[in-house]
């Protein structure tokens, strides 16, 4: 019996590095802690000074840039919330319903307070806004800033290393420290965690409404 259970779980490890080796990681297990899905945080203008940004009260688009972020835990894809930089209960933030039924917040004019960061989502469609009065991109550390999940070069919210976690910008793999990552116009970024999808996003979705 000894024998058969040796064999057995040398077979699985044979199995799952043969796996590693062609290139399909393991599924990563649920993390105590910080596991997806990943919510708004209540704080959006603490936050945005934590991330080095300054609220305004209004959207400045004199530079307006879009970026795109894709998450995935084992396969699905994990939702990028609305209202992250954002008051939304701020009486000068508006809201409506997008065709599929979400609540996108905007058409901010004039808050009384500061209630707006210059980083942030408007729709959960993953679509990253800087608007700004100067044209200088921000990066992607200071969004999960903004939305409270520790990103680094070991974790993902609580899904850390040994645990299979690859980064791509523009479908190429990016093995920097994700923080770093500028937020260009048209950037696409896909952070994969555990097994990947079928197909790496490598293109700014066109598609997405702006």
């Amino acid at each position: 019996m000894r024998s058969f259970l040796l064999a057995v779980v040398a077979a699985a490890t044979l199995v799952a590095a043969a796996a590693h080796a062609g290139g399909v990681a393991a599924p990563v297990p649920k993390p105590k802690t910080g596991a997806a899905p990943w919510p708004a945080p209540p704080d959006p203008m603490r936050r945005t000074q934590l991330a080095g940004l300054t609220p305004e009260r209004f959207e400045h688009l004199a530079y307006h840039v879009h970026s795109h972020l894709d998450i995935f835990v084992n396969r699905k894809p994990v939702k990028v919330p609305a209202g992250i930089g954002i008051n939304t209960h701020d009486p000068g933030v508006h809201s409506g319903k997008l065709p599929d039924g979400s609540i996108a917040y905007g058409g901010i004019q004039l808050c009384k307070q500061p209630c707006i960061s210059p980083l942030h989502t408007h729709a959960d469609l993953g679509l990253l806004h800087t608007e700004t009065s100067t044209p200088t991109p921000n990066r992607l550390g200071q969004f999960f800033t903004e939305w409270g999940v520790r990103l680094d070069s070991e974790c993902v919210g609580g899904y850390c290393k040994p645990g299979s976690i690859a980064v791509y910008v523009n479908g190429k793999r990016y093995t920097a420290n994700p923080r770093e990552i500028l937020l260009a116009n048209h950037t696409e970024i896909a952070i994969v965690i555990g097994t990947p999808p079928k197909t790496i996003p490598s293109k700014f979705p066109l598609d997405v409404p702006l």
